[in-house]
């Protein structure tokens, strides 16, 4: 189960036949009428050359180029991500995280750390939920990994042509552009996709009108002939067969439609052939896990019979660590995500963001927080209201400016908290724990209140709401569930541990290396 060298091999002439030649004969535009149906009108029983488990930023670009060759089937838990508003519009970004509702395409889960996050339920899988920066991987990093440098780049062309813009760069995104060149993260290396040090204009992939696009749109790709995607799907297990076999090989799915109903797809006969996993940094170890594959005392201790021990499954699990500062702001500011990015040589990201998707910190909790405040710092009443009443509006006349941190070092773990694939697993990222994160994260912070306080910056900030009150107002928001400590207010360690929050970054459980080969299928002991 993986990826083999000959479905490599496929891919990537796929890739290169779709940059050599545009006039391929058969595609279909969103939202694919002729192949992509809820899964209740499946058949109970199917056979394809491909099943792809999971119709997420892997999912839907393997199936969009392996059918141009195979039938393949995309099971996807969800459903598209076309319909539902909020997820279409860069104004409605964080309402749709906060949709805790059964089908929402959010499915939101705390960490045992104490952190809110949330995993996708959509095709498009992340792509329909995050912030839309889109940046290229580093040539150092493909080389690290042993990628083919052709099938990366050819890969980049043909996601970009789909899905990825060049951002307006209005007031805000542009004065924070200029606060970063300010402090010194340099050089400035104007718009580019590259992953370069210094700070940048990187790509969107929210279009000129605010309008989303995620991995789904690559489904356009597709042969609609040889794909079938089945929504509403949830994969419950992955048979294996064991006779006659020198490792066990995966041959097929059983998944459950809405209404509970049970099907089955496997593979036809064919040596190329595979069940191909791309359900995340939580569904790929957890339905490994349910299949019986991972640590054997805890498949045991939930009934579960086991096909191999392998007790790396759902170890290294890391979240890039976030914190940020939250900056009302005297003049309107534009509704933006992720444009602007200061990459520093201490691996910390400096980013920001603005405008009425920051009601997700809670605007009335925020409204009380500064009466709070200016209680304590003996801000004028008269002044507090004109810089409280824009958050809770539709211009909101606030921004975010955030860092994260690259890696990161500090690794955690994940685990079934129960047998059904509905449910979340028990998931540990263990922030913070390897003290070289916590350093960058102070660093990081201190970068971003150089920022606030540039002369490029000025005309976006309170002269009456120094940095240091900024930093005891995000004390009290509801960003976590972890406890606050009164020395958070005056040490940027502390205040990094108190206020970490997530950018959706997860990943791990499933590493090359522990758990999978280098040809990406699973190391059989």
């Amino acid at each position: 189960m993986g990826f083999s060298e000959d479905l490599k091999r496929s891919i990537f002439a796929a890739l290169l036949g779709f940059l050599l030649f545009h006039g391929f004969g058969f595609s279909e535009k969103a939202p694919y009428s002729t192949f992509a149906r809820d899964a209740r009108s499946a058949p109970l029983v199917s056979y394809y050359d491909y099943i792809i488990v999971g119709g997420g930023t892997s999912g839907c670009p393997l199936a969009a180029t392996l059918s141009q060759r195979a039938a393949v089937l995309l099971l996807e838990r969800g459903d598209l991500p076309y319909s539902h508003l909020t997820i279409n519009n860069i104004a409605t970004f964080a309402a749709t995280l906060a949709d805790t509702s059964p089908t929402s395409p959010s499915q939101a889960f705390i960490s045992t750390d104490g952190v809110i996050n949330s995993r996708a339920r959509v095709l498009g899988g992340g792509s329909a939920l995050n912030a839309g920066f889109y940046s290229r991987a580093s040539g150092a990093y493909v080389g690290k990994v042993g990628w083919d440098p052709r099938l990366v780049n050819a890969s980049y062309d043909w996601v970009e042509r789909k899905v990825v813009f060049r951002p307006p760069m209005l007031e805000w995104q542009t004065a924070v552009r200029d606060g970063l060149v300010e402090v010194g993260v340099l050089p400035y290396n104007g718009f580019t996709y590259e992953h370069v040090y210094g700070t940048k204009v990187g790509g969107t992939i929210f279009d000129q009108d605010g309008r989303r696009h995620t991995a789904a749109d690559l489904l356009e790709y597709a042969d609609p002939r040889g794909v079938t995607v089945l929504l509403n799907a949830t994969v419950h297990q992955i048979f294996f067969e064991t006779k006659g076999q020198p490792r066990p090989r995966a041959h097929g799915v059983e998944f459950r439609d809405q209404q509970g109903i049970i099907h089955r797809a496997y593979l036809n006969m064919g040596p190329m052939n595979e069940v191909i996993l791309t359900a995340g940094a939580l569904g790929s170890p957890q339905m490994l896990m349910l299949s019986g594959i991972g640590p054997k005392a805890h498949l045991m201790a939930h009934g579960i019979e086991v096909l191999m021990d392998q007790p790396m499954v759902g170890q290294g699990m890391s979240d890039n660590p976030m914190n940020a500062i939250l900056i009302p702001s005297p003049r309107p500011v534009e509704v933006s995500l992720i444009q602007v990015v200061g990459i520093t040589r201490f691996d910390s990201y400096i980013e920001a963001a603005s405008g009425s998707q920051f009601s997700y910190v809670g605007s009335h909790r925020l409204a009380a927080n500064f009466e709070i405040l200016a209680n304590q710092t003996g801000l004028n009443n008269t002044v507090l209201p004109s810089e409280i009443n824009p958050l809770l509006n539709p211009t909101s006349q606030a921004g975010v400016i955030l860092e994260k941190i690259m890696g990161p070092l500090s690794t955690g773990h994940l685990e079934l908290l129960t047998r059904d694939p509905y449910d979340n697993p028990r998931v540990t990222f263990n922030y913070f724990k390897d003290p070289r994160d916590l350093k960058k994260c102070v660093q990081g912070m201190r970068t971003i209140i150089q920022v606030i306080e540039s002369r490029s910056f000025s005309r976006f900030r309170y002269r009456t709401l120094p940095v240091q009150t900024l930093i005891s107002m995000m004390l009290t928001l509801p960003m976590n569930t972890r406890p606050r400590h009164i020395s958070a207010a005056f040490s940027l360690e502390q205040f990094c541990i108190d206020t970490v929050m997530t950018i959706w970054h997860y990943h791990g459980g499933c590493q090359v290396g522990r758990v999978v080969d280098h040809d990406y299928k699973v190391s059989w002991s």
